[in-house]
């Protein structure tokens, strides 16, 4: 699917957030600025979460509450090793009113589940983004 602007892939993500019931995980592929921070955005808003979504990259985890379930983004990017957020990550993932949401997820690989989802964002030009589900 091609999503040409930043308002597309919030659209998008609202509408998957609508739909999405806890507990699940999603896996966000892409490379720097493809615009997974700006899906996830849209996922809250989906969610009815009021509070501004804004990335995880420094502080590796934020939660937010949502009308129904509670979100839990996480941004392993800065992470070889997650040590101690391997178990904070199998908390938020064992948890049935959360959806969890992973960001550069190469190094918990083994904490996800096999039937976790995965969004892969391609940067395809600078508005343009294409945008396949797994």
């Amino acid at each position: 699917m091609l999503i040409n602007s930043e308002k597309d892939m919030l659209e998008y993500g609202e509408k998957l957030g609508a739909k999405l019931k806890a507990p699940v995980v999603l896996e966000l592929l892409g490379d720097v600025g493809a615009g997974k921070t700006t899906l996830v955005r849209g996922i809250a808003k989906g969610l009815g979460i009021a509070e501004e979504v804004t990335s995880p990259s420094f502080t590796i985890s934020k939660e937010y509450q949502g009308e129904k379930y509670r979100l839990v983004h996480y941004d392993f990017y800065r992470l070889g090793d997650p040590g101690i957020m391997s178990e904070d990550l199998a908390e938020a993932i064992s948890d049935d009113s959360t959806i969890t949401i992973i960001e550069w997820g190469n190094s918990i690989q083994d904490v996800l589940p096999e039937n976790h989802k995965i969004i892969e964002i391609k940067y395809i030009d600078e508005n343009t983004r294409e945008l396949n589900e797994k």
